[in-house]
């Protein structure tokens, strides 16, 4: 369910549509997908740790991306929603690239 209201406030700024659940969902949107990433990463820490360090972390990567698109004067809703997911995506891609990288070793490694 979170995915689809995420994925709802993502499409509904990238279209600029006139809805009142823009906003919300794509709030939404900007917190839930680089915490979810981030969350991926920190497997190894137990619940409460790894949900503060990931909404931690989304706060970050949130500022972090309005604060770039801001000192080079290039601010838009959609460049913001592009740029988070972009990193979001990232992070994720690496994430399973070093998993299945940890597999083959222990593949490898017991033949």
């Amino acid at each position: 369910m979170a995915v689809a209201v995420a994925g709802v406030g993502a499409v509904l700024a990238l279209a600029d549509a006139d809805s009142s659940l823009r906003g919300p969902f794509t709030l939404f949107f900007l917190f839930a997908a680089p915490g979810a990433a981030i969350g991926v990463a920190l497997r190894g820490l137990d619940p409460f740790a790894r949900t503060v360090v990931s909404v931690a972390g989304a706060i970050a990567v949130d500022l972090l991306v309005a604060q770039g698109m801001l000192a080079v004067h290039r601010w838009s809703v959609r460049g913001g929603i592009v740029a988070v997911t972009a990193i979001s995506s990232l992070v994720l891609v690496l994430m399973v690239i070093r998993r299945l990288r940890k597999r083959m070793g222990k593949i490898r490694s017991s033949r």
